[in-house]
């Protein structure tokens, strides 16, 4: 197992902080990075799409700015996510600026494309491709993309529903590169837990949103705060495609959340009803049971490197 250049010697923890449709923001992206771990945020976060380059020069310059006055504590790489899917009709603008400020790494969701891998690789730039299921991770590789991020069951928004332990063995039947896994993490001791498995790291999200610079309302972080697995809605109603989303808001929206209709994928339209979906119902991972507080960024990823040193210790590793 390699990581990708662009992530060695540069992460405190073995960590990507995963995109959060409408929460991810510049504030939050620089604070991860700042803290030693991947930041990220969706190109789509940006609205109206010309923000977009000011969000990426606005990143840069505050890492660059960062590394500067702390050259023993460099700041980990960022990410942008890209929606790869017919209904964003933004990808070949947003992905042209990615080229433009040479974005470290890309991180790609609902599609892969050759072209797109080929993009970034133009200028040295690193793919991971968020898959469900092994018959996707081959597509994803066979299409160029440098790595992957296996999204199992209980991780926030749109997820799959294989065990992570099975989904990370048969990926590494045949994989050897990069390799993180999304699922309900939410502690140090999970971070360890997934490179045991054999991912070379963990995507971790929803315990991101009770943070204090996200991008969500004190209402969505509360409930962040106060939710446990019990409380998690797995539902294709909202997008058209399967995620986690919080039983209180659904019911708040005057839903039955123990009574959804399907949808319809066919009609799905990410860059729209999507948009709408995570405004007003808030999407959200199984493992939000290990959030107390809302936090900075910065003090939940000292939590997790606590936790995740304090579990090394115990396993004598």
């Amino acid at each position: 197992m390699t990581l990708p250049s662009v992530l060695q010697g540069r992460m405190r923890l073995p960590v990507i902080a995963a995109p959060l449709f409408i929460i991810s923001n510049p504030a939050l992206v620089i604070a991860q990075c700042k803290a030693g771990i991947v930041g990220s945020f969706p190109a789509l976060n940006a609205r109206p799409a010309a923000q977009l380059d000011e969000w990426l020069a606005e990143i840069k310059e505050a890492l660059a700015a960062h590394d500067a006055a702390h050259p023993d504590q460099l700041s980990a790489p960022f990410a942008v996510n890209q929606i790869v899917h017919r209904s964003n009709d933004r990808l070949e603008a947003d992905l042209a600026l990615c080229v433009k400020h040479k974005v470290p790494l890309v991180i790609t969701s609902l599609g892969a494309v050759p072209e797109v891998n080929a993009a970034v690789h133009s200028y040295g730039g690193t793919t991971l491709h968020d898959i469900i299921n092994d018959r996707h991770a081959h597509s994803a590789i066979r299409k160029g993309a440098d790595g992957l991020i296996a999204v199992a069951a209980g991780a926030g928004g749109h997820a799959g529903t294989l065990s992570p332990f099975a989904l990370i063995a048969e990926i590494r039947e045949w994989f050897d590169g990069p390799l993180f896994l999304s699922g309900a993490i939410a502690t140090g001791g999970a971070v360890l837990a997934a490179e045991a498995m054999g991912a070379d790291g963990a995507y971790i999200g929803s315990a991101f949103i009770a943070t204090e610079e996200a991008r969500a309302s004190e209402a969505y972080k509360q409930g962040i705060v106060a939710g446990a697995a019990a409380d998690i809605v797995y539902t294709n109603l909202f997008t058209g495609i399967h995620g986690n989303y919080l039983k209180s808001s659904i019911a708040a929206a005057g839903l039955d959340p123990d009574a959804l209709p399907d949808s319809d994928p066919s009609k799905m339209d990410f860059a729209k009803a999507g948009a709408k979906a995570w405004k007003d119902i808030w999407g959200s991972g199984q493992g939000i049971g290990a959030v107390k507080a809302v936090l900075p960024a910065a003090a939940l990823v000292n939590r997790l490197d606590a936790e995740y040193r304090a579990a090394r210790a115990r396993l004598s590793l």
